[in-house]
């Protein structure tokens, strides 16, 4: 099965998840084709990351970010405010070709795709890209393909002269994929970093992180890791190949290693290259108060209309939890209105009731434990007393020693109390946080925070509640283990047309939370600042983060 990433939690800060009154602006809404893609000028990017990674091998970057700037890759994503994403061919004559009931993908690359240099790419450099990313030296890039392909498990990369053979290139221009078994998502495994083609013998592991070598619009001109990248286009770019980029700036230029504050007073001050720039970080809750007192600077603020999903999971195979009718009274006895607050307030997110989260297609709206935003206690307190455990529940929550995230624990806290629930508050620091939560069983509950590495509901489910998922540094944080859920998550992971995976995606969702395995909190929302000059700055409703793909300036 699949090994994700640790997630980030995200709405469990205040300074990661508010956003702004009024102030989504013309920049955060409307088609990305409504505004016609201006040419030329430098745009700054101003980012905290120190350095920026730039080897596919090893990166976790969104298509639609920072290293689908240079690198292409089989697919990628199509976004557009107001719409669900889709996966589109990049590189590749179209999203795959399924064959042995979804075991075997066939691609095709389109002619006219080049590198920098001129060369052609062809499928070989698309398999060796791929064959890097096993490499023991090569690490913490997305792994979802590692596990998919046939002997992926133990193959250990290219660099002692081994090839993957369940990865194929009958010719220059066709590339085959073998899985272990059906995968209908495996057109979004495509647009992941590792799909980027690189030449074989230019791949030094030691120093591709710094310069790779391009197939996207731009190249890297200079890289002071750390503190500044720069790139310049890529003369060899076919714009007549790619539907998704639009290489409005002449030049890019990254700023690493920048204090947040800092960048939002410079932001707002809007003199200089800090027109021409904007905020790789989104807008924290003092950046944002300084934000509201500058009318100019509010209108250019752009705003998701949701993010990650912050939800409560509770430890199902401990103790009391393990009853499902002491789950349905943290359902309805959580005060899902003052954890809002603890974030930030209404503007820090929307309610969350689904573990699906808005922008992903085929997701389906319900709540199954509709209360008021600030819970039923009375219902709560009622099943808690048919469960034979009135007043006698104590429980630990296990949660991040910061300000902010520690405000959100004690809203559970505090919301808890009223049914009877006494909750102990377990702080610890980022790394024996996910530690624990991934690996360590004793806690009862974990405040936790999730947002797909790809837009698909397979991505929302099968990290989170997939019970191989459990432990050993997995995502299932709430033990959650249901035999008929992980046949359905079987069946849905397979099934190959889109329509059908959907509703069973759909299905699996509601079928979870039957169980309540975890209280939905909210879906957060992100705000970016960018200067007078940028436009075609859009949020799209995924991922909560603007593309950077599609951002110009004005002439």
């Amino acid at each position: 099965m699949l090994r994700l990433r640790i997630a980030t939690v995200v709405a469990a800060s205040a300074a990661l998840a508010l956003a702004l009154t009024g102030c989504s602006g013309a920049s955060s809404s409307g088609d990305d084709s409504s505004a016609a893609t201006a040419k030329g000028g430098t745009l700054s990017i101003l980012t905290t990351a120190s350095p920026v990674h730039l080897d596919p091998a090893t990166s976790q970057n969104l298509s639609t970010t920072t290293l689908g700037l240079i690198v292409r890759r089989l697919t990628t994503w199509q976004i557009q405010p107001g719409k669900a994403a889709k996966v589109v061919p990049d590189l590749a004559t179209n999203t795959g070709t399924p064959s042995d009931g979804g075991k075997t993908w066939t691609y095709h690359l389109k002619s006219g795709v080049e590198f920098q240099d001129g060369t052609a790419i062809t499928t070989k450099d698309i398999k060796y890209g791929i064959e890097r990313s096993f490499a023991p030296t090569l690490t913490g890039g997305l792994s979802y393909h590692k596990s998919l392909l046939v002997g992926g498990d133990s193959y250990q990369g290219p660099f002692d002269g081994k090839q993957l053979d369940s990865i194929e290139t009958p010719d220059a221009s066709t590339i085959v994929f073998h899985l272990n078994a059906a995968y209908g998502d495996w057109p979004w495994i495509a647009s992941m970093p590792a799909f980027a083609p690189v030449p074989e013998g230019k791949g030094d592991p030691n120093t591709y992180d710094k310069d790779p070598v391009s197939s996207g619009p731009y190249q890297v001109q200079s890289n002071q890791q750390g503190s500044q990248l720069t790139l310049v286009r890529n003369e060899h770019w076919s714009a007549k190949t790619d539907a998704v980029r639009t290489a409005g700036p002449a030049k890019i230029v990254f700023k690493e290693g920048q204090d947040s504050s800092t960048v939002t007073q410079t932001l707002i001050a809007d003199s200089g290259d800090a027109k021409d720039s904007f905020s790789a970080t989104y807008l924290g809750a003092a950046e944002l108060n300084q934000v509201r007192q500058n009318p100019s600077a509010a209108d250019r603020v752009a705003t998701s209309k949701a993010g990650p999903l912050s939800y409560l999971a509770m430890n199902t195979q401990k103790g009391a939890l393990a009853d499902l009718k002491v789950r349905q009274a943290i359902e309805y006895a959580t005060d899902k209105r003052a954890f809002r607050i603890a974030s930030g307030g209404a503007l820090a997110g929307t309610y969350a009731s689904t573990l699906i989260t808005p922008g992903i297609a085929g997701r389906k709206s319900y709540d199954l434990y509709d209360a008021p935003a600030s819970g039923n206690v009375k219902k709560a307190e009622s099943l808690l007393e048919d469960a034979g455990h009135a007043d006698d529940l104590s429980l630990t929550l296990l949660t991040q020693n910061d300000p902010s995230y520690l405000a959100q624990a004690q809203a559970i806290q505090q919301g808890l109390k009223r049914a009877g629930i006494t909750v102990t508050l377990k702080p610890e620091d980022a790394d024996s946080f996910y530690t624990d939560a991934t690996n360590d069983d004793s806690y009862d509950l974990v405040l936790y925070s999730w947002q797909p590495d790809f837009p698909s509901a397979n991505a929302n489910i099968q990290p989170l509640f997939a019970s191989s998922q459990i432990g050993s540094g997995g995502n299932n944080v709430s033990h959650y283990s249901n035999a008929d859920v992980d046949s359905l998550i079987a069946k849905a992971t397979a099934t190959v047309d889109t329509s059908d995976a959907q509703a069973l995606w759909a299905q699996v969702d509601k079928r979870i939370m039957q169980d309540a395995p975890v209280v939905p909190l909210t879906y957060a929302k992100q705000s970016f600042l960018h200067g007078s000059n940028v436009e075609n700055f859009r949020i799209a409703d995924f991922p909560a983060y603007p593309n950077y793909l599609k951002v110009s300036l004005a002439k």
